[in-house]
């Protein structure tokens, strides 16, 4: 299992920020070669400007796992936060602590956001599951 964290420079414009990105999401795709992107869907909070700016990165993640031709799928946060915690409006350190016990971790992962993208990872895990049994 791999957990990471891409790092961009604040002071350089969204343009580059963007590049770097989609360069470190395309690398890791081409080191780990997964079968599918599993990516949460758009929220709409208060911020309209970080809604914004996460749009566009979950653009260039979308468009990097689709130029490396894989399958893209997307799930709402109450949907991830109920199938690992089962509670749709769980907290983010609650989503980590099942994160570490479903995947029997012994080290916390990298950050909050990197135990979410694993929670993420475990609900489509569990939803593909369902739906290849016809359930």
């Amino acid at each position: 299992m791999y957990s990471g964290v891409i790092k961009t420079k604040n002071s350089d414009p969204l343009s580059d920020k963007l590049a770097v990105l989609y360069k470190g999401i395309s690398e890791a795709i081409k080191q780990f070669q997964p079968d599918v992107l599993s990516i949460e869907e758009a929220f709409y909070g208060k911020n309209a400007r970080t809604a914004l700016l996460m749009g566009h990165v979950r653009g260039v993640a979308m468009l990097a796992g689709k130029h490396a031709d894989l399958e893209v799928h997307e799930y709402a946060a109450r949907k991830v936060k109920s199938a690992v915690t089962g509670n749709g409006a769980a907290d983010k350190e609650q989503v980590l602590y099942m994160v570490k016990r479903l995947l029997k971790l012994k080290e916390d992962p990298i950050t909050l956001d990197a135990s979410d993208a694993l929670g993420i990872a475990i609900c489509h895990a569990l939803n593909h599951k369902i739906s290849k049994l016809g359930v």
